[in-house]
């Protein structure tokens, strides 16, 4: 497939692409080694960002049969919100690497299908530009905490002008984590790209310090702490879901300080190596909960049993990173709708096929886990 799709160029884009692999290995042949490489890095030697996709296969489905699954229906709601089908795209940076409308392709493809974009702070288009061009997008944003208050205040106050729906707070980035293949290719955005969200604002820093990822470094804030929860509820009116959290006792914390949802994430194994799988610490922090806000859940979706397997396990809803970077490597919107529209599909047989007319019939009934 591979030296044919070089050697007849313009046809590759016409390649049948059956599952999220397709758009993996066409997205590794097609980007640069940095970009790619930026794109796929783990932090030390990838062991979370492995078992994020391993530990779905140590996880078996019970499948119900002779249910009368002639009709099913994957809709669900987040935040109050119905969307198509219980998966989002993930906060992802510097979506122009990998197509030239990048983030603004992304908010199409992901409005045609009608779920939630969590939108980067690290995007390569600014906030405006993407709203305009997905001008009926649900839409959150997310947020680090910085150095300068004043540059995460102007942001939160820019977004929910704008009519972003949630605040995602990330809170695993007191410091970057140590991702090899960046390091070793001297990992800089292109002159021709900008963190754009701050154009203008951040220049003055520049001359002052080394960049990291587009910014200047030493700009996120190790000092982080619950305060800047209550900090940031002072702000905004927008429900603020906090993501990054893997325990059960900072999930407590996050319901005692009002937060409205947790996203379980490990950063795509690009922070701590050797923490867990998100889908292996999903099952403590629902317990713990316990309906009393929204737990969601990113890191190693790929296929859907793996969508129906979080829903099971009590995730509200997973959003996707890295395939959604694929996605729009391929063919740009086009190839963000087409992942989102594969993934539906086969939630929806994977449903079928356990014997789920709907999401709300989908519980941890379904789940065994396999002996090992």
């Amino acid at each position: 497939m591979s030296t044919s799709c070089k050697r007849e160029g313009i046809r590759c884009a016409e390649m049948a692409m059956v599952c999220l692999t397709d758009f993996e290995e066409y997205a590794k042949e097609h980007l640069s080694k940095a970009t790619w490489d930026y794109y796929a890095a783990g932090a030390d030697e990838c062991c979370t960002r492995d078992d994020n996709l391993l530990a779905y296969k140590r996880i078996r489905l019970r499948p119900r049969i002779l249910r009368d699954v002639s009709v099913s229906d994957t809709r669900t709601t987040v935040q109050g919100t119905e969307i198509s089908f219980p998966v989002g795209i993930a906060p992802t940076a510097f979506h122009c690497l990998a197509w030239h409308e990048g983030e603004m392709a992304t908010a199409r493809g992901t409005e045609a299908v009608n779920t939630c974009y969590i939108t980067s702070t690290y995007s390569t288009c600014s906030v405006e530009e993407i709203v305009a061009a997905a001008p009926n997008g649900y839409r959150w944003f997310q947020l680090y905490v910085y150095r300068d208050r004043k540059l995460s205040e102007s942001i939160v106050h820019r977004v929910e002008a704008l009519g972003y729906k949630a605040l995602v707070l990330t809170v695993d980035v007191p410091y970057t984590g140590k991702r090899r293949n960046d390091i070793r290719n001297q990992f800089k955005l292109p002159p021709h790209l900008k963190v754009k969200n701050f154009d203008g604002v951040i220049q003055v820093m520049e001359a002052a310090s080394s960049e990291e990822y587009g910014i200047p470094s030493n700009t996120l804030d190790p000092s982080i702490s619950w305060k800047d929860v209550y900090w940031l509820q002072s702000l905004t009116r927008l429900p603020i879901i906090i993501k990054g959290i893997l325990t059960k006792e900072d999930a407590e914390l996050a319901v005692e300080h009002g937060v409205q949802g947790i996203i379980v994430s490990n950063h795509g194994g690009r922070q701590l190596d050797g923490g867990p799988a998100t889908i292996d610490a999903l099952s403590e922090i629902v317990d713990t909960v316990q309906g009393r806000i929204e737990v969601y859940l990113d890191g190693g979706i790929r296929t859907g049993s793996d969508v129906l397997k979080a829903v099971a396990l009590g995730a509200k809803c997973v959003f996707i990173g890295r395939p959604a970077v694929w996605g729009l490597a391929y063919k740009g919107e086009e190839g963000v709708r087409e992942v989102l529209q594969i993934l539906n599909d086969e939630f929806r047989l994977s449903m079928a096929l356990s014997g789920c007319r709907n999401v709300a019939e989908i519980n941890r009934n379904l789940i065994q886990f396999s002996k090992q």
